[in-house]
């Protein structure tokens, strides 16, 4: 059973639960309900488990989107936003596809920027201290403050 959904996915399948072989062999309880009914019952059984279907993917697509809201709550619980204010001193990772990235021991920062303007959703256009802007915009999650 996934605790997003709430169901097992054979189940949101085909509709029914999954009978393994040693059921058929040892009979349960559900394999004996089966058994004992005729061709007329056991399609008009199935047919009722097959609207059904419906109403029970629905549960389960209703279910993940609350696990969902709660994975989410929970995560952003433990998220602290950081504000960066304009002329404020930054540094700004360096990525492994960048031509500074020159191996194992080299600086994991750029030094030096400034930022110079704020965008919405967290996102940051830099300036070099000798006042050239970078026309392309940053993630916060790529910039660090600087303590000089």
């Amino acid at each position: 059973m996934r605790t997003s959904t709430g169901e097992t996915p054979y189940m949101l399948v085909y509709g029914i639960e999954a009978v393994i072989p040693v059921e058929v062999e040892i009979p349960s309880l559900k394999v004996i309900q089966e058994a004992k009914l005729d061709d007329a019952e056991w399609i008009r059984v199935r047919q009722e488990q097959i609207l059904l279907t419906d109403e029970k993917i629905m549960d389960a697509v209703c279910h993940g989107q609350l696990y969902q809201n709660r994975m989410a709550s929970a995560f952003n619980k433990r998220v602290k936003p950081r504000q960066f204010t304009l002329g404020q001193l930054v540094l700004k990772k360096i990525f492994p596809h960048q031509e500074e990235a020159k191996g194992k021991f080299a600086p994991n920062w750029q030094v030096h920027f400034v930022v110079h303007r704020a965008l919405s959703c967290g996102s940051l256009i830099l300036a070099e201290m000798d006042k050239r802007v970078s026309t392309k915009p940053i993630n916060t999650d790529a910039i660090t403050r600087y303590y000089a």
